[in-house]
C-alpha cells in the first residue's frame, strides 16, 4: 500500500517518519554534556517541517509547543551536514524507479527565481526584481512530475546557463535511449541556442523547444512543459523555499531536498 501524507497539525505522519528515521545519524551526547536527555528526532523534525512549510523564524518555534528552537535548529545544521534530507528524497526517487513509475519518454526543465532577501551563498541580483537579492533553482522532472535534478544559483544566471549542471546531477540512473525508445526533454524558448541543441545530442535527448501557447494551437500534440511548472507551483507552497532566509547555501538546500523528498512521497507513494 503506498504511502498517504496528510497535513496532521503540522506532525509528521507514522508512514512518512517511518522512511525518514532510518537515515538520521547515530544520536550525539548532550552538546551541554549534561544528563538532561536530548530532544527526540520525531520532534526535532517536525520543528523543522513547521519552518519549511511557514517560513518562520526558528525563534518562533518556541510559542508552538512542537520543539525546543535551538534543538531543532542545531539538529538541523547536524542533518544537513550528514546529508540526511537529500538521502532522503534520493530514497523516494530511487523507490519511484525500482516500481517502474518514472517516465523517461518526456523529460521537462525549467527555472524559477526566489526572493533571497539576507544574500548568502548562491545569490545574485533578480532581473525581474529591480535587481534585489534572489536565488534560482533549475528543475528537471520526468514526465509525470517526478523530481529527478535540481540546482540552486543565482537569480542572475540564466536558465539556459544552468542546463548542462541539472543535467549531470541527475540523481537516479537513467535508461539509455534508443530509437524504439526516445527520451524528449521539453523546454521553453528560453533555451532556443545552439549550444542547448549540442548538449542535448550530446546526453542523447530529442530537443523539444517551444515558445508558449504553441501548445495550445497544436491539438496533436499534449503540452509537457507544464509538468516542471506546476512542480515548481508545489515547492512554492514550502514558504522556507518560495523565499529564502538561509545564507548558506547548503543549509537552503537542505530545506529544498526536504520539500523534495515530502512531494515525491506525497504524490508518488513510494512502497518500502
Amino acid at each position: 500500500m503506498g504511502l498517504i501524507i496528510k497535513d496532521d497539525g503540522w506532525r509528521i505522519p507514522d508512514a512518512l517518519w517511518e522512511e525518514m528515521e532510518r537515515f538520521l545519524p547515530p544520536r550525539k551526547p548532550h552538546p551541554l554534556g549534561c544528563h538532561n536527555p536530548r530532544v527526540p528526532d520525531r520532534d526535532a523534525m517536525n520543528g523543522i517541517l513547521f519552518v519549511l512549510r511557514t517560513g518562520c523564524q526558528w525563534g518562533a518555534l518556541g510559542a508552538t509547543g512542537i520543539c525546543n528552537h535551538s534543538s531543532a535548529h542545531r539538529r538541523f545544521q547536524e542533518w544537513v551536514q550528514a546529508g540526511v534530507f537529500e538521502q532522503f528524497w534520493i530514497y523516494g526517487l530511487l523507490c519511484c524507479k525500482e516500481l517502474r513509475r518514472v517516465d523517461w519518454n518526456w523529460l521537462s526543465m525549467d527555472g524559477a527565481m526566489t526572493k533571497a532577501p539576507l544574500g548568502g551563498e548562491k545569490n545574485g541580483p533578480n532581473p525581474t526584481d529591480r535587481a534585489k537579492k534572489g536565488t534560482k533553482r533549475s528543475l528537471l522532472t520526468d514526465g509525470g512530475g517526478i523530481r529527478l535534478s535540481v540546482v540552486v544559483a543565482g537569480a542572475n544566471r540564466n536558465d539556459f546557463n544552468l542546463a548542462r549542471e541539472t543535467l549531470e546531477h541527475l540523481e537516479v540512473k537513467r535508461p539509455t535511449p534508443t530509437r524504439a525508445h526516445p527520451q524528449g526533454l521539453c523546454l521553453d524558448k528560453d533555451y532556443e541556442r545552439s549550444e542547448i541543441r549540442g548538449l542535448l545530442e550530446e546526453f542523447k535527448f530529442t530537443a523539444h523547444i517551444r515558445a508558449r501557447g504553441e501548445e495550445a494551437q497544436d491539438l496533436k500534440r499534449k503540452a509537457r512543459r507544464w509538468v516542471v511548472e506546476r512542480t515548481h507551483s508545489w515547492l512554492d507552497r514550502f514558504r522556507a523555499v518560495l523565499v529564502r532566509w538561509n545564507k548558506k547555501a547548503e543549509n537552503y538546500l537542505g530545506m529544498l531536498h526536504l520539500a523534495l523528498g515530502v512531494i515525491t512521497f506525497q504524490k508518488s507513494g513510494p512502497l518500502r
